[in-house]
């Protein structure tokens, strides 16, 4: 399966899930300490907004500070499927994925970048699923081609403090929760702790 898949997957898959969220649920712990759900889902809402520009060559520094502060408004569920779909089209645009984007961290191919936001979406995806008490699947593809792509991005993520360290898991864990748990996330979190 190509990337540019995995990415819409991944994309949806986020995206049903947070319209899963009830009205009494933002405000839920999630998995991400200091995060409850509506900061969360605020999060990957705001790289998909940033994605847009960013896919379209756009720098940091001209995109400015037009995605600061809350991106979710009154409506997060409308927002969430607003911002997906926008990034969904600028991944999609014809050569997107052979072009430089240049990030906060330096500049990086395209292709580089959806695979991190692939990431987002499905780690965030579960901190979400379980923090809402939704069933936690992930798309079997997407897990595989990002547990495929995070095991040379690991070490990096975690010393640059993006991710814990890796949680350890019998030896007969699942791809989802080895994936989940490279993420520093415990597969068997629970909001009651």
């Amino acid at each position: 399966m190509d990337l540019l898949e995995i990415y819409r997957r991944s994309l949806a898959e986020f995206v049903d899930r947070v319209e899963q969220v009830g009205s009494g649920q933002w405000s839920a712990p999630t998995p991400c300490p200091g995060w409850d759900v509506r900061t969360l889902v605020g999060h990957v809402v705001g790289e998909a907004r940033w994605s847009v520009p960013l896919l379209a060559g756009r720098t940091v520094a001209e995109v400015g500070d037009r995605f600061d502060g809350d991106q979710l408004g009154a409506d997060p569920i409308a927002s969430a499927r607003e911002a997906a779909s926008q990034a969904e089209i600028a991944a999609s645009r014809p050569g997107t994925l052979a072009r430089t984007v240049h990030l906060s961290s330096g500049d990086a191919p395209a292709a580089e970048y959806v695979q991190q936001l692939v990431a987002e979406h499905l780690v965030h995806g579960w901190d979400l699923a379980v923090a809402i008490g939704d069933a936690p699947g992930l798309d079997a593809d997407a897990v595989r081609a990002c547990a495929r792509w995070f095991a040379g991005h690991a070490e990096a993520y975690r010393r640059a403090r993006l991710t814990r360290a890796g949680v350890p898991l019998p030896a007969d864990a699942g791809e989802q929760d080895r994936l989940i748990a490279a993420f520093g996330r415990d597969p068997r979190w629970t909001p009651a702790g």
